[in-house]
Order: C-alpha cells, then structure tokens, then sequence
C-alpha cells in the first residue's frame, strides 16, 4: 500500500529534534513564580472560570517539579521531520510499523491539543500485537502539527482553514509515497478530517472522527432521548462553554497577547475547554487522582509546548480562520459536498455533545462503523489511548 522510501531519501523533508535551553527553562520558572494571581472565585464550581486551588496547583507543579526533560526526550525518541508545503513548514511524527501490509493513517490532533495528546496512541497502532491487537490492525501513522501549532510554522497570509490544511496533508501523504491511506481527528482535527473526507483526495479510503463538527452549521432534530439529550449538551455548550471558542473565532489576536506573555494565562486558558475535560485534569493536581492518561506531567508536557513554540496566537488564529470560511460557507447558501467516502465514528461518554448516531448518519450517509464507548472524553485518544486505538482498528478494519 505504500512505497518503501524513508523520508530522509526525500530531498524536500529533513530531520527535527527538539532542543530546550536552560535559559528558556529558567525565564519560564521567572515568569511563573511572577504571577499576579486574582483573588478566590466565588463559587463552587467552574462556572466562573478555572479554579485558583487548580492554577495554583498546576503552576507550582510546572515550576518546582516538572522535568523539562522529558518532552525533549519524549519527542526526540520519535522519527519527526519538517517539510514545506504551500509556503508554510509542516512537522510531523512518522513511524512506520514493522508488520506487513500496515494501513497508512494521518491522525490530526486539535485545540488545546498538540502531537502530545497522540503519542501514548503511536505503540497500540503501529505495533498491535504488543497490544492486545493483531498484526493484520497495523497501521504505519503520520502525527502532523496545525499549522501555526507546536513546531509547525506560522501562516503568514490568511486563509489557512481546515479546507486548506486537508489539502495539505493530501499533499503531505502524496510526497510520502502512500498510494492508500487513512484519516481521523477530533476536536480541530475532525474538522480537518471532514474536509478531506469531502475532497476525496486521491488515495484516501475512509475517514473516522470522535467529534460531530457538523453540528455545529446548524440545529439537528431532537425527537428521541438520546437526541433530545445531545441537543441539551450541545445547548448547554453555547450557553455558558462557549467563550474560548468565541473569542478566538471573533478576536484571536487580543487573547493571543496574555497567551504569549504568561504561562499562568496560557495555562489557564488552555485548561478552561470543556466541563468532563477540565474535572478531570483538576482532579489530577488538586487531589492527586489523574483519570486515564491525564496525569500532570502529560497535561504540563502540552501546554509547555505551546510555551516553548510560542503558539498561543497563532493557534488561536486558525478559529478566526475557520469562523471567516464557516460564515462565507452560510452566506453563499450553498451546501458542502457531501462525503463518499466510508466514515467512522465513536462517540465517547465525556465529550462536549454525545452524539447519537441518527445524528451522524445525518451528516455521513455512507456511515460503515458506529460506536459508543463507556468511558473517555473530549481528549479521547489521550485519556483512554488504548480503548481509542481498538476503535481506529475495528473503525477502518474492512478498509484494508
């Protein structure tokens, strides 16, 4: 299904390694121990934003013990590689899987993600049969960065929206020689995936997405439990979970200047996505009780690479893209193509809306795999890395 050059042979793709200094380290600690913090909130809960208890946790967690180590080392221990495509530098993880016959697969992470949320993922795809899985599941696997994300560069003109990075990655799988291939994706990255799956690029076989983006074009019927429920979640959302994504779609550049100049904010910032989500990483510092992988140093390890990459601007930017092509999409009235392609989905218990498969097969008509877990969240493939993995294989099993 694929060619047998490495990508070092490719004269447009050359090696990364990451490298921390001991100066960024120190000014990182500075800025921290810095920190003008806000008073208590005023409630018990989240409902005015991330918890001082759960900040400061976090933060003296991040400056008196975290190894900064560890990324470097994490990262570096992986095939990475930049190459440049439309103008702008891609990084991507590569790793080949040592089983025969292997299916390509290009996983794109999302917001407040990074490659980080896909790592613990890498053994279970590609080496199965050390995972409860068999050899005929492997899959050869491509973890690119969102432009203007991690070690990726920054756009420096507009119109860097999802359509624009499918077609990137359709580009990026292309030059790797893959003649067949794979794509999935949550949050940013299932929009992403979904736009591929409607530019039906050479090459791509099927799709599958842990998050309806769909959903969000317009209102979906809300006729049975399990959609009426889907409808409140989703409600609920835009009533009072609403305003990361408001901001950065609307004004990514006001909020860009405390990402970039605090990690406290960044942090802060990043932790405030969604409800299961956030519970869950605050049950990891303030009571010592991480749920899945979302311990402290894997959710330290993320935001410290939006620090280091100094991102924060501009992967909010990639929402003010994505809210320009989406309000341009609504006034031209004209509806998307419709994906051909098979498509997988899982829906997970702790995601923003559990999505009911009436509504799925609404949006994807030619659906050939539906599943509903029993646990994970909106960082599936991080906080249940091996459950997500057996929902890839069994998602893209009759694809091979």
């Amino acid at each position: 299904m694929a060619d047998t050059r490495t990508t070092t042979e490719a004269p447009s793709i050359r090696p990364f390694q990451l490298d921390v200094s001991d100066k960024e380290v120190a000014d990182l600690r500075q800025r921290i121990a810095s920190t003008r913090w806000p008073t208590k909130e005023l409630v018990p809960d989240r409902s005015q934003g991330v918890q001082l208890a759960t900040l400061q946790e976090l933060a003296r967690y991040w400056a008196t013990e975290y190894d900064f180590g560890r990324l470097e080392s994490r990262l570096n221990a992986l095939p990475q590689f930049i190459t440049q495509i439309d103008g702008v530098d891609i990084h991507f993880i590569h790793v080949r899987s040592r089983h025969e016959n292997a299916l390509p697969l290009i996983m794109t992470h999302g917001w407040p993600g990074s490659v980080i949320e896909l790592l613990e993922t890498i053994g279970p795809l590609t080496d199965p049969t050390a995972h409860g899985g068999q050899a005929e599941d492997a899959f050869h696997l491509l973890l690119p960065s969102l432009p203007g994300y991690g070690f990726s560069g920054e756009p420096a003109e507009l119109g860097w929206n999802v359509g624009r990075v499918a077609q990137a990655w359709a580009e990026l799988m292309h030059r790797l020689g893959y003649t067949g291939y794979v794509a999935q994706g949550g949050d940013v990255g299932a929009a992403v995936t979904d736009a591929m799956g409607r530019q039906a690029p050479e090459g791509l076989l099927g799709i599958h997405m842990n998050l309806l983006v769909t959903v969000l074009a317009g209102p979906q019927p809300a006729e049975s439990e399990q959609e009426r429920a889907a409808a409140d979640q989703f409600a609920t959302f835009r009533e009072s979970g609403f305003g990361y994504f408001l901001e950065m779609a609307t004004r990514a550049q006001t909020i860009g200047y405390a990402l970039l100049d605090s990690p406290v904010a960044l942090a802060a910032w990043m932790l405030d996505h969604d409800t299961d989500s956030y519970y869950k990483i605050s049950r990891a510092f303030v009571d010592d009780e991480p749920v899945g992988n979302l311990t402290p140093d894997h959710i330290v390890d993320n935001i410290t690479l939006y620090w280091l990459t100094g991102t924060g601007a501009s992967a909010a930017r990639s929402y003010w893209e994505d809210g320009q092509a989406l309000a341009q999409a609504r006034a031209s009235g004209q509806a998307p193509p419709e994906v051909s392609l098979p498509v997988g989905f899982t829906t997970f218990p702790g995601e923003i809306w559990r999505s009911p498969r009436s509504w799925v097969e609404k949006a994807y008509p030619n659906l050939t795999y539906f599943n509903e877990v029993d646990k994970g969240g909106h960082f599936a493939a991080w906080e249940e890395p091996e459950l997500f993995s057996s929902e890839i294989r069994a998602a893209f099993r009759s694809l091979r």
